[in-house]
């Protein structure tokens, strides 16, 4: 009888899934790398050397930086327990919005070139010729703005929450307070605490506890 390969065995198959599993080993490199150092506005063939993948297999994989950096902060995120965006989606009755932001920020603690590697996306964002930052950025804030209002309205609905606070506007708050306390966390640690921080929100947006995690 033969042993030879059926058509579910064909080697274009085989071929794409080796370059899915590739893809992926290129993207756990980039987040093991980045996560202690963060990275800089250097190329991707610097990128690629930084995680010891040669520039033209990168290029394979990733038409340029930008979609490499949103790739590895994306999977980062999908693989964090918890990450910001997901619990606030998916967080219990009574959880409220700064204590969402700021259990993901105590979190980050340990992973400050991850940090600023977000930084770095926010910051490509803004500027011309940085169409994938740009995109996730914007994606990701609105994905955030949502769940946080959700979060805010349910307070409201219990009475934790001043019902004249316009949810989307007090989200995007506590998004910007976030992320600026992180950013002056990255830069001066010894000087900022943001779990303490955010309490002072948690006084007008509280959760069912009122608290939030120590930073």
């Amino acid at each position: 009888m033969s042993d030879a390969p059926g058509p579910e065995d064909s080697s274009p198959r085989r071929s794409y899934a080796k370059g899915i599993a590739r893809r992926r080993q290129i993207i756990e490199s980039a987040i093991a790398s980045f996560a202690d150092h963060g990275v800089d506005g250097t190329s991707l063939r610097t990128l690629g050397e930084e995680i010891g993948v040669s520039h033209a297999t990168l290029r394979h994989y990733f038409a340029s930086r930008d979609e490499l950096l949103v790739e590895v902060y994306r999977a980062h995120e999908e693989s964090s327990v918890g990450d910001a965006l997901g619990a606030g989606a998916g967080a219990p009755k009574g959880v409220g919005p700064v204590e969402v932001m700021a259990a993901s920020a105590d979190r980050n603690r340990s992973i400050p070139g991850l940090v600023r590697l977000y930084a770095t996306l926010s910051t490509d964002a803004l500027q011309q010729g940085h169409p994938a930052s740009e995109a996730f950025i914007r994606e990701r804030f609105a994905g955030l703005r949502d769940a946080l209002a959700e979060l805010i309205r349910e307070g409201q609905a219990s009475g934790r929450i001043a019902s004249d606070i316009d949810a989307t506007d007090a989200a995007a708050l506590v998004i910007a307070a976030s992320d600026g306390l992180q950013v002056q966390w990255l830069l001066d640690p010894d000087a900022v605490d943001v779990g303490r921080s955010l309490k002072l929100l948690a006084r007008i947006l509280p959760g069912s506890g009122a608290s939030t995690t120590e930073a």
